[in-house]
C-alpha cells in the first residue's frame, strides 16, 4: 500500500509538472483527486487495512494529497501568469493612435427646414405659439368657420380619436389662431410650427402626418398688401432674392378674401420657357407653395374681436412641401422612414 501511495504522487506531481494548459491542469486535477480520483480511491480503500496500520497510511495518504493540491495550486499560478504575459505582450493597446471619431447626430431635415422658416418670421416680429396635437371640433372646425356640414368633418378625411367623439387629432395648425386670439388682445404676429394629421394614404406626395406652418398678424391697420409683402419676403429668404412669386385666387373657409401662393419653377424660370420634361414644375412654370388671406370676419368674431375696428391675415405651407422644393426630393415617404442612409445627407 506505501508503495502504491508513493507511485500514485510521483505520477501526479510529474503530470502536473508536465501541463502546459490550464485545460490539462484541470484533467489532472480530476484524474487523481476527483470524486473518482485515484487518491481519492485510495482514501476509501484504508477500510479494508488492518485497523493497527490505519494511522500510518492515512498520513501516507493525506500528504500525497496535500502535495498533489500544491503543485496543482503553484502549476495553477504559473500558467495562468504566463497567459497573462501572452496576452500583454499580443493584445497591447497602443494608446498612440488616433481615437475612432463617433459620428455627430444633427436634426432631421424637416425640423431644419421648419427652424428656418420660424427663423425668417421671427425676424420680421413674429413670435412663436404652440398648441395641441389633440383638438376639439370647435377650435378645429367650428371657430375658423368651417359649415357643420363641411367635408373636412367627415371621418372619411379627418382622424377623430372615437366613434362619435368630437375630439380629433388636428388637421391644421390654425386651431392654435384660435387660441391664441381668445388669449390675447392685438396687435398679434404669430407663427405656428406643429404636426398635423389627415385620413391620406402614405404614397409619394401624401402621408397621414405631416408638419404644417401656421401664420397670422392682427391689427387696427393691417390689408392684403401687408399679406403679400410678408410673403414675398419670406418666399426669396427661403428659394432665393430673384425667386417670382405669384398670388392666384382661391377659396378658404376662414379666409375671404382667400389666394394661393405660388413661386417660379427654378429650372424653368432662367429658361422663359416651359419644359414638360421638367421633373421639377412638370411643364407647369410654377410651384404651389401656400395658402393665405384675410381673416374672415366669423372668425374674427369667434374670438371675441370686432371685424369693424381690427382685421387681419392668416397663411399655412406645408414644412415637407418647402423642403420637398428645397432639397429636390421626389417621395415625400423619405422624410419619415428614418433610414439613415439618406438623413446622413442633411447635416445642420
Amino acid at each position: 500500500m506505501q508503495e502504491e501511495l508513493a507511485r500514485l504522487r510521483e505520477a501526479a506531481l510529474a503530470e502536473v509538472a508536465s501541463c502546459g494548459a490550464e485545460g490539462e491542469l484541470e484533467a489532472v486535477r480530476v484524474r487523481y483527486l476527483g470524486r473518482k480520483g485515484l487518491l481519492t480511491q485510495a482514501v476509501r480503500g484504508l477500510a479494508a487495512v488492518a485497523p493497527a496500520e490505519r494511522p500510518a497510511l492515512g498520513a501516507l495518504v493525506n500528504e500525497a494529497k496535500d502535495a498533489v493540491e500544491a503543485a496543482i495550486a503553484a502549476s495553477g499560478e504559473r500558467l495562468a501568469a504566463e497567459r497573462l504575459a501572452h496576452r500583454l505582450a499580443h493584445e497591447r493597446i497602443d494608446v498612440t493612435l488616433p481615437g475612432r471619431r463617433r459620428p455627430r447626430g444633427h436634426a432631421h431635415p424637416l425640423r431644419l427646414i421648419e427652424d428656418e422658416i420660424v427663423d425668417v418670421f421671427v425676424g420680421m416680429g413674429f413670435r412663436v405659439a404652440e398648441g395641441p396635437e389633440i383638438e376639439d371640433d370647435y377650435h378645429n372646425f367650428a371657430a375658423l368657420n368651417f359649415e357643420p356640414d363641411h367635408p373636412a368633418r367627415d371621418a372619411q378625411d379627418t382622424l377623430f380619436v372615437a366613434p362619435g367623439s368630437d375630439l380629433l387629432l388636428r388637421t391644421h395648425t390654425s386651431p392654435v389662431q384660435i387660441r391664441v386670439m381668445r388669449a390675447a388682445k392685438p396687435p398679434l404676429r404669430v407663427v405656428v410650427p406643429g404636426t398635423v394629421y389627415r385620413r391620406d394614404d402614405l404614397d409619394p406626395t401624401h402621408s397621414p402626418m405631416f408638419q404644417q406652418v401656421e401664420g397670422f398678424m392682427v391689427d387696427e391697420r393691417v390689408s392684403f398688401a401687408d399679406l403679400k409683402g410678408v410673403l414675398v419676403h419670406f418666399l426669396r429668404r427661403i428659394f432665393g432674392p430673384e425667386t417670382g412669386v405669384r398670388f392666384r385666387p382661391s377659396f378658404f373657409p376662414f379666409t375671404e378674401p382667400s389666394a394661393e401662393a405660388d413661386i417660379a419653377c427654378f429650372r424653368c424660370a432662367p429658361t422663359g420657357a416651359a419644359d414638360p420634361a421638367c421633373r421639377i414644375c412638370r411643364g407647369g412654370r410654377w410651384l404651389e407653395v401656400l395658402g393665405a388671406g384675410m381673416i374672415h370676419p366669423n372668425v374674427l368674431r369667434a374670438v371675441g374681436y370686432d371685424p369693424e375696428k381690427v382685421q387681419g391675415f392668416a397663411f399655412g405651407l406645408g414644412t415637407d412641401r418647402i423642403a420637398i422644393l428645397r432639397y429636390g426630393i421626389e417621395d415625400l415617404r423619405l422624410f419619415y422612414e428614418n433610414d439613415l442612409r439618406f438623413l446622413a445627407q442633411f447635416p445642420s
